[in-house]
């Protein structure tokens, strides 16, 4: 009767795990794009980056296909703090500053069931010769989200909007919203999940007989 019950509470985590990890809600209606837009509006963004930043984010939510996706940060830090309308008086280098926003924003992004799944520095220049806008970049991130809307629900809350600053002072930054197709996971998990299956199978066999 245990092996039930425990069995049954473990699954009840698991189903709650996997619709906070992927929730099933559908493609985003116009009506959300509307509301999500109107609140990035008012983000302290620098005037000329708004209008087109707000473009390419209609264009992007109003083609959604309601799956995950993998946002790519290519960051590139600025040599000092940049200042515009908004900014707050920050004491430290761009790279603390950014730092400063990750830590502040990592569980807003964690209560949306997105997660960064590859971070670090750079170890040095594009090892192909490209135009100086594609080389020298500080830092690379890929963040999980479940949706876009959850992508679109951070850049809406009026929490993410106190940290924001902080990061778009610190550096220049693409956001390259990628699709899931090929994901492999770390080969050392998938083989000793096998081993651990095989010993558990093993040992299930043995008591039978």
């Amino acid at each position: 009767m245990f092996e039930i019950i425990f069995g049954l509470v473990l699954l009840v985590l698991f189903l709650g795990f996997w619709f906070w990890h992927s929730p099933i809600r559908g493609k985003l209606t116009r009506e959300e794009i509307d509301r999500y837009l109107g609140a990035v509006e008012k983000l302290p963004l620098p005037a000329e980056a708004m209008t087109a930043a707000l473009a390419r984010l209609r264009a992007w939510a109003e083609a959604d296909d309601g799956k995950p996706l993998y946002m790519l940060n290519l960051m590139r830090f600025y040599p000092q703090l940049r200042s515009f309308p908004g900014t707050p008086n920050f004491q430290g280098t761009p790279d603390q500053a950014n730092a400063f926003y990750e830590k502040g924003v990592s569980m807003m992004l964690l209560r949306r069931a997105g997660y960064p799944m590859v971070g670090g520095r750079t170890q040095g220049k594009n090892l192909l010769e490209v135009p100086a806008a594609l080389d020298n970049w500080s830092r690379v991130l890929v963040v999980r989200y479940p949706s876009r809307r959850a992508f679109l629900s951070l850049l809406a809350d009026p929490a993410y909007a106190l940290y924001v600053p902080y990061k778009l002072m610190a550096l220049e930054i693409a956001l390259v919203p990628v699709s899931r197709g090929l994901m492999i996971p770390d080969l050392r998990w998938i083989v000793g999940g096998i081993l651990v299956i095989l010993f558990l199978a093993v040992g299930w066999i043995r008591a039978v007989w």
